[in-house]
């Protein structure tokens, strides 16, 4: 059954974009929820006349998406968790908890069900989590689970001494 979209459907498309979808859950869920309505010929002309003003709309989306991956992209924000034996927690660190670290350290509104990530943190230390601003606009931001930068900082720094050391070593031994 062809629908038009009237706002953002994950996975099917945005506002004004006509999409196919199985009848019982355009009857269902779409329809009831005022997410779409039916693709018929008056409501596709009325799509017409609406259509830059979607666009208008579409655009201030994208933009503010846009500003808002630049306030997110490569920063990080720590999260505080009961940390057990080699590192694991106790329980697992949620989107919810990262969506909050997130308000409250860095001042950026964010929706849990936009963190990204596929699995809960179960592990200390530095964790890459993805936030799915809109469409195809992510952000990376780096969540670090009961370490602070300064120790993740002082842990890279060791490794780099030993690739230096093995690299003289090379040299050395190349003489």
């Amino acid at each position: 059954m062809k629908v038009i979209l009237l706002g953002e459907l994950r996975g099917k498309g945005g506002e004004g974009d006509i999409v196919e979808v199985a009848q019982g859950y355009a009857e269902n869920y779409l329809f009831p929820n005022k997410i779409a309505q039916p693709a018929t010929p008056g409501n596709i002309k009325q799509l017409e006349e609406r259509r830059h003003n979607i666009e208008k709309r579409e655009a201030e989306r994208i933009a503010a998406a846009e500003a808002t991956k630049a306030a997110l992209d490569g920063k990080s924000v720590t999260v505080d968790a009961k940390i057990g034996e080699e590192g694991q927690l106790f329980g697992s660190v949620t989107p919810a908890q990262i969506a909050e670290a997130i308000n409250a350290q860095l001042g950026v509104e964010v929706d849990r069900k936009r963190v990204g990530r596929g699995n809960n943190i179960k592990t200390s230390g530095k964790h890459a989590v993805e936030v799915n601003l809109y469409r195809e606009i992510t952000a990376v931001v780096n969540v670090l689970v009961g370490v602070t930068e300064e120790q993740v900082a002082d842990e890279a720094e060791p490794e780099a001494e030993v690739v230096e050391t093995e690299a003289e070593a090379v040299v050395e031994d190349a003489e």
